[in-house]
Parts: structure tokens; sequence; C-alpha cells
């Protein structure tokens, strides 16, 4: 079973600006309800009944707001819920981004000191995905966690729904652990073009990477060592040193105190934990998931799938296919298939198709 739940929660999200801003990132952006990414997040955690922590990676900057999204969650949640809230949800501030090998690594290194020789089963999940049904999300870490125990290094992966030069691609190869949903991985690719997505589709043993893992916390740091030893090498200082200090902020646990980490956060080598074990690692194998995911990463994607935007009175005439994500009137007239968003003052207007073009548009704003 999966006993510790990792949530990555330090991005920046600038292809949703200006919704999403260094001070206010997509991780607190809400969809179609009332509820955040993170907070989606910590739910899909609560829903494995872990015996164990629920740690949020974040930046220094925003370690507040985790809390707060942490402490607004309790008060839709169950008493029994709330309560693991609040005994076992950790922000863990990173004093630098260093990617996701150092922040997985400093999650690992704060379970194992605070368990010390047990047996920890974890799970990576990042801020900023919509899955549903939350029933088949449970049985496939279920799955998962199964070949994690075996000492698999797990990539959850996603059947394609459609050609799409979003993702990067996972190939299976044979099944493994006996199980028609487990397989070794055969190559990882990048994001590929359009022609060679539509090839990867039509092959039917190419698979979107999620970007969620599962592993056993040993596996872990003995593959970080063998596949990328200077990640590993930069942590000695944290392995081996002192339980960190932990203390309540607003009723949910931070670290006061962990020397050892802040000096490891001077000098660990800012690699992608794909490229850090998983594209190393002979052990790496793939979940194939049964639930519906979607990575929100940018405009396009996110006006596909928000149905009810928070929006103030939009008016349109003679227009079809806009999207409008706005906390101000908006008024369109005899315009078709943009993305209008007016947020913390500024103003997007793209047209659909155009979110590659966001990120460094909005950098020139600055």
């Amino acid at each position: 079973m999966i006993t510790d739940v990792l949530i990555l929660a330090g991005g920046f999200g600038e292809r949703l600006w200006p919704a999403s801003s260094p001070e206010n990132p997509k991780q607190f952006m809400t969809l179609n309800g009332n509820l955040s990414f993170l907070q989606n997040s910590i739910q899909r955690a609560l829903a494995l009944g872990i015996s164990g922590k629920i740690l949020i990676i974040t930046r220094k900057d925003i370690e507040n707001e985790c809390i707060q999204q942490c402490l607004k969650l309790t008060a839709a949640e169950t008493a029994a819920n709330a309560e693991k809230i609040l005994k076992d949800c950790v922000v863990i501030a990173e004093p630098a981004g260093r990617h996701t090998s150092a922040a997985i690594m400093t999650g690992v290194c704060f379970v194992k000191k605070l368990y010390e020789n047990q047996k920890r089963t974890f799970l990576v999940l990042t801020s900023d995905h919509a899955i549903s049904p939350t029933e088949n999300f449970v049985s496939d870490c279920k799955k998962a966690a199964f070949a994690a125990e075996n000492g698999m290094f797990v990539c959850f992966t996603i059947p394609p729904e459609a050609p799409s030069v979003e993702y990067g691609y996972i190939k299976i190869g044979e099944s493994v652990l006996e199980s028609d949903s487990i397989f070794r991985i055969s190559h990882f690719k990048e994001k590929p073009d359009l022609e060679t997505a539509k090839k990867y589709l039509e092959s039917g043993n190419y698979f979107w990477n999620s970007g969620m893992f599962a592993f056993d916390a040993d596996t872990f740091t003995t593959e970080m060592k063998k596949c990328t030893g200077e990640v590993y090498e930069s942590f000695l200082p944290v392995i081996e040193g002192k339980r960190p200090v932990i203390v309540k902020l607003d009723g949910i646990d931070v670290i006061k105190d962990w020397p050892e980490f802040y000096k490891v956060y001077e000098c660990v080598p800012k690699i992608a934990v794909d490229k850090a074990i998983a594209e190393k690692t002979s052990c790496a194998c793939a979940v194939t998931t049964t639930f519906s995911w979607t990575d929100i990463g940018n405009w396009d994607v996110f006006s596909r799938i928000c149905t009810n935007p928070a929006n103030a009175e939009v008016v349109q005439k003679n227009c079809s296919g806009n999207f409008v994500y706005s906390d101000i009137p908006v008024v369109l007239c005899g315009v078709n298939d943009l993305v209008v968003v007016a947020k913390n003052g500024k103003l997007l207007v793209m047209k659909k198709g155009t979110s590659d073009l966001v990120r460094d548009a909005s950098r020139e704003m600055k």
C-alpha cells in the first residue's frame, strides 16, 4: 500500500498568465468548483487512506498560502479527513528551485528521518492535474504500490485519447509481475510532432507520460545513487544528518530548522527525476491507468475542460467558440475562437491554438 504522498507544488504556471502569477500560481487556481488544483491533489491523497504523511513541496514565498489551502480544505472535508490534514500534512519550503529530483529526494529523506527503518512506499503527484473518477485513481494506485513494493520504479501512463504534441510518451514493453496493467518500459519519448504522435496512437503501445510516480523509498535512494550519483552525493549531509525540527504554523506542520537541507540546496544539481532515474534505471515500469487525466498546462487545455468559469458579467454578440475567464465585465462582438483572460489587473487575448506563445509574451511584459 501507499504509505506517503508527495505533492509537487512549487511551479510558477507561466503558461496560464495572467491568472497564474509568481505570487499566486496555478496550483491555487480553481477549475470547475470551489477547490484549487492543490486542494484536489490533497483530496486524492486522502482518498488513498494512507498511514503516513502528505508532503507538499513548494517555494518559500508561497509557503503560507499552501498552509492556508490546507486549512480551508478542512472545512470541506469529513471530520476524519480534516483531522488527517491537521495531523499529517507537512508543507516543506525549498530554499531554491532545483527541479523534481531534489524536491522528491527532500521528501524521501524527510520521511525516512521520521520513520527510520520502516518500509515506506511513496506516491508522487503534481498539483496541476485533473483526474477522475477517484475510484479508478485509487485502484490504479494500488497496482502501482504492488509494483513499487516489488522493487519497481513506477511511472503512471495514460492511454492517449488523440495524437498530442503536448505530452511526452512512454513506449511499453512486456508485462511484468503477472499483471495485465504493469509493463516494462521500452523507451521514453520527448514531445513529438503531430505526424509522429499519430503514429504513436496507431501503434497502440505508446502512452502519455503523466509525471506521476510510485516507488519504495529505499529503491528511490538506491537508484538515485546508481543513476545520478551527483544528486545523491549532494544529499549525503541530509541522509547522514539529524532529523528536521518540525513546528505547527497555523495548525499545519512546517520545518523550523533543518540546516543540512538548506546547505544541500546550495549545490544540488537541477535535474528532472525523469532524467535522473526514470530514463536510466533498469527497474522502471509503467502502470497503464484507467482514470481520466488532463495536465492543465496552458489556456487551450484549461478552456477545453473548464465548463463553469467563475466570471464577472460576460456579453457576446455575433460570436462563437470564445472562452472568457475574467473578474471584470467583458463584452465581445463579432469575434470567434478566442481565449480572453482578465485577472490580476492584466489582460490576455489569444486565438485558440496559440497557447505556446503565452509564456514568452508574458515575460516581455515584465
